[in-house]
This record gives structure tokens, sequence and C-alpha cells, in this order.
């Protein structure tokens, strides 16, 4: 039987939205736990183009601009200690203005605590412990509030300028000085960046999430393509990062994890098959010990290889997942056209397909998860059981895909597309796989993702891709670009992700650029100009999130709710209120 969490509410904020949402907290009389635990231009034309005309300089190492000019000269490798934490010195937004530095408390979503006379107040800085109760989203944005500006662009740390993977977001540093981490703390970037070579090795920095202040980085040597995962690996309650290391030659045989201030916890050579893979998460039998899967390789929590599934996609960058695919509670384990139980025996493998890259959904409103498998010449839609619901398809006629999809109602009606692209599309399908609509964007040389958020909370989601030159976003529904954002890369394995990184909220837009001028900042978050986006959840832990996965806090559930029965999205982030997962209404 799959599982769902009850509902239960509490509401939010302290900003300038803050009356009109604490109102229902005052109310409604919450009983919460007081302690959680838990190249050329490509594409649709549209309006909204953002033209960053403020001054991007850096003015030393690991320097950031934006709404918050920071000069981070305190970046150490990682020897056991964190870095030093430096102060912005000014601001600018994406129009030249200046402003004030907000140096006050950060502002947050309720978590968990009793409400009502007598009762203990809320305690704001813990996991909700109902968190994933899918509660009707109330919130919404005014309809002209999709306006993007520039909040801060790190311009790297000399030659280490260049990220080809998807910055992952959480918390990992104690902001407020209050000797815990948690949802009062400010979130923190973690970027894989490496120098002007595509084989150089990579290191791993941690940024402040509202000012882009480099925190301390990590010296690796790292596989520059491989999307680390962050996570409570080891129970203590506090995250770990997980990364691929590098030996040299593209290739990435180790596993390196990192307690949550950069110091070595362990390192293995676990053999990882061919080249650089994304990390994924997850308590595959239930145990309440982590698992880490890269590829086909599965460790333990401590990197004991648990079993290797054999098979040998031969295939580079593969963004392994898991999911309760049988429906007996714990987890499998799906490579793409192979999935395996916990304990590594075969639950479906069909070895005549193409190999590729899996999300998880239902696509066919049946409550059941369909695997969706993106493959060099197309796509092909698995049932649950690994048998072929929709053969191998190319509706575009382009001759590279093997992107990783996003799952997401784009359209506020109640169902599930997917949105993925193609060398010069990138499209949106219905669960029956019927396209949509197609925008023309350039992605000539890559494996790159894509991402929806419902930023006004109208019920219709904006669809982000970021292609060669641009960061676009498109209407859920007709494809139309909604607005477009300077950037360059070659296009690896990265894509935007959307998340409240500084805790204001309001959804951010986090993205990364490589292989660009000297002036092209290899991160940058945009948000809306007044802050009027809806809330995200403060966390994006791996290349396969999907909300379920991972606690705001880091912690890997022992039970993970099956995603397609709570919102029904993959590699997309949700919109919260009170602390909770809230599903918008159109």
């Amino acid at each position: 039987m799959y599982r769902q969490a009850a509902a239960s509410r509490t509401l939010s904020v302290m900003d300038a939205k803050g009356l009109r949402q604490i109102l229902p907290l005052l109310l409604a009389a919450p009983a919460a736990a007081c302690s959680g635990d838990d190249g050329s231009t490509g594409g649709a034309t549209g309006t909204g183009t953002i033209t960053a005309t403020g001054t991007i300089t850096a003015t030393g190492t690991g320097a950031s601009t934006g709404d918050a000019t920071s000069d981070a000269t305190g970046t150490t490798a990682a020897t056991g200690t964190a870095g030093t934490t430096t102060d912005a010195t000014g601001t600018t937004d994406a129009t030249g203005s200046t402003g004030a530095v907000t140096t006050g408390p950060p502002l947050f979503d309720v978590g968990v605590g009793t409400g009502g006379t007598g009762g203990e107040p809320p305690n704001l800085c813990k996991v909700n412990e109902g968190g994933n109760a899918g509660i009707p989203c109330r919130e919404k944005a005014p309809p002209d509030a999709f306006s993007p500006v520039l909040q801060w662009g790190w311009m790297g740390d000399g030659s280490y300028r260049h990220s080809i993977v998807a910055p992952m977001v959480a918390n990992l540093t104690d902001d407020n000085d209050d000797g815990e981490i948690d949802l009062c703390d400010v979130p923190d970037v973690v970027v894989v960046v490496n120098a002007q070579g595509l084989c150089d090795p990579a290191r791993i920095y941690v940024l402040d999430g509202a000012t882009g202040t480099v925190h301390f980085h990590i010296e690796g040597p790292f596989a520059r393509a491989s999307t680390p995962a962050i996570g409570d690996v080891d129970g203590d309650g506090l995250p770990e990062i997980v990364a691929q290391s590098d030996a040299g030659s593209c290739n990435g045989p180790s596993v390196s994890v990192f307690e949550h201030d950069g110091t070595l916890k362990w390192k293995t050579n676990a053999g990882i098959p061919f080249n650089e893979h994304a990390v994924a998460l997850a308590d595959l039998d239930n145990d309440g010990d982590v698992e880490i899967m890269i590829d086909r390789v599965v460790l333990d929590h401590l990197g004991n290889v648990l079993f290797t599934a054999p098979d040998n996609q031969s295939i580079i960058w593969t963004t392994t997942t898991a999911a309760d695919l049988d429906g007996d509670m714990d987890l499998e384990v799906v490579v793409g056209r192979s999935a395996w139980h916990h304990d590594g025996s075969q639950y479906y493998f069909n070895q005549n397909a193409a190999p590729g890259q899996p999300a998880v959904a239902d696509l066919d409103g049946d409550m059941l998860p369909e695997v969706l498998v993106i493959e060099q010449q197309g796509f092909t839609v698995y049932e649950h059981d690994g048998t072929v619901k929709y053969p191998s398809q190319n509706p575009t006629g382009d001759t590279d895909w093997r992107r990783p999809a996003a799952v997401h109602d784009l359209d506020g009606d109640d169902a599930a597309e997917f949105a993925v692209s193609s060398r010069n599309n990138y499209s949106s399908f219905e669960g029956d796989t019927t396209k949509n609509w197609s925008a023309s964007v350039l992605d000539s040389s890559g494996l790159a993702s894509g991402t929806a958020f419902d930023f006004l909370g109208d019920g219709v989601a904006e669809a982000l891709y970021a292609d060669e030159t641009t960061l676009w976003g498109f209407d859920g529904t007709t494809g139309q670009a909604v607005f477009q954002a300077p950037r360059r890369s070659i296009t690896i394995v990265e894509f935007p992700v959307v998340v409240d990184v500084d805790n204001d909220g309001s959804a951010e837009i986090v993205v990364v650029s490589n292989n660009g001028p000297a002036d092209e900042p290899t991160v940058r978050v945009y948000r809306d100009a007044e802050d009027r986006w809806i809330q995200a959840r403060r966390i994006w832990n791996q290349h396969t999130y999907h909300v379920t996965n991972v606690r705001e806090d880091g912690t890997i559930p022992q039970f993970e709710t099956p995603h397609w029965t709570l919102l029904n999205t993959f590699r997309t982030n949700a919109q919260i209120e009170g602390g909770q997962v809230c599903k918008p209404e159109g």
C-alpha cells in the first residue's frame, strides 16, 4: 500500500507578506509536535529579457556581485575546517541601482509547534513532521509578478570559474550563531567548479545563498561533470556532501563523503564504471541507514559496495534514481532500462532497449508510477513493472536526446506533463507522449536538463531551461518565452534549480555558467524584483530530486512517501506554506 502523510497546516512568515500570511496561523491553532525529526541565440520570441547592467567586478578571490557584492577573500581548502566567511561590501541590483544590504534575521516559514492559548510557541527552525501533507496552496502572487532581476553573481575563484553541473542547495552553516544548523539559517549553494579544460580537476565551493559569499571550498580533485548529493548520511542530524572524486582523464572511480564544514569523513575506491555520474541518496531498505547510488553501483553509508547491477549501459553522466515501483514500501534502484531490488536482485531488465536517463512519475493517472527513459534517439515509457507502455519515439526529429526530463503539471490541468530538451528544441509532452509545444533552443554538446515552478501560484507553471547562450523561462501552457537572461555554457549536465535560497519566503532561480568571457559569473541567482514569487522549499539535494526524497533539513527519510501520490513531479521543486509542501490549484 502506498502511504500518504496526513494533512496539517500552519502558515507563515515575517516579511512584507507577513500579515496576510500569519493571520491564518493565529486563527487555525495548529497542533504539531515541538520537535521535528525529521553559440547563437535560440528560443521562442518573448518578453522580459533580462540585461544585467549592474557592475559585476571581481574584486578578490571568489568575488560575487548583484544585490550583494562580496569579496570572498577567505576561501580555504578543505583541511578539516571551514573557510572564512566574508561580508558584502555593497549592493547593486540588475539595473545598476544601489540599496541596503539586509542584515536582520532571515525570514522563514513557520516550522513546527503548537498553537492556541497556553501552547508552546512554534519552533520556527525545525522541520515540520507533517511537511509532506500536500495541502492546497493558498498563496498567490500578483499576475504581473514575473519580473526577474539579478540578485547576485559569483565570479569564481581565479581560473576556477567554470561549472558544468547543476548547483545543489542545503543548510550547511550556522549563520545566526545560535549553535545549530537549521531552517533559521540561510541556505548554502554547493557548486562544482573547474578550470578551463573540460577534464581539469574540480573543486567544490560552498556559497552563502543570500549574497554569494564563499564560506569555504573543498580542494578535491573532483569529477567536474559528476553532480554531488547532499544529505544526512551518518545520522548525526547534519547534512554531508557526497561527491565523486577524479582520477584524471575525466574518470571518477572514487566516492568521498564530507562533513557539512568540508572535513573529509571517508573516501572509497568504489570502482564506479566508465565515467562521471550523478550521486543519489535514499534509504532503500527502510533500515534507517542511507544508501548511495552512482550509476549501477550501490554503496552503504560507510562506503562499502553493496552490489553492482549487471546493466553496463556504457554511457556517461547517468542519473540513477530510487522509487518504490512494486508497492512493497522499500525502494528499487532505477537505472533506466532496468530496475533492481535493494538487495541487488533483478526487478526488470529490458536488455535490448536503449540505455538512457530515467524519471519516475504517474504519467497516466492510474496512481502507479511509470518510468520515462530519455534515450539517445528519443524516449520510451515503461510501466512500473518494466513492460513497455509507449515504445521509443522521436517527436521532434532531432538526432540527439538523452537529456534528463522534468515532470510537472505545467498547464494546471491536474495531470503531469514532462519537459525535455533535444539538440534544437525544448518540448512539453502529455503523459501519453502527445506533444504540447516546442521552443527553439541551442544545445549541441551536452545533456542539460530543465525544471519548472509555479512562481505565481496560479496553477500554471513556468518551465525553465538553460541552453548555450540563454536562461529561458517558458509559459507552461503555450511554450511562449516569458523571460530570457544571457549566460554562456558548453551545456554538459547542468540545469537551473528553483529554491528559496536566501530564506526570505520567496523563490529564487540558481543557474551556473562556463566557457564564457572573464566577466561571466560562474553562478547567478535571480529573484523577483519585489520578492513576490511564491515560496519554494529551501533545499535541492541531488540531480534526481523529487521533493519527498529529502526533508528540508537534509534528512533522508527512512520511509519515502511515493512522490507520484503527492505532487507527481520529478526534477522540480515544491511550493511550501507553513513549513509544509502544498499543491497549487489552477
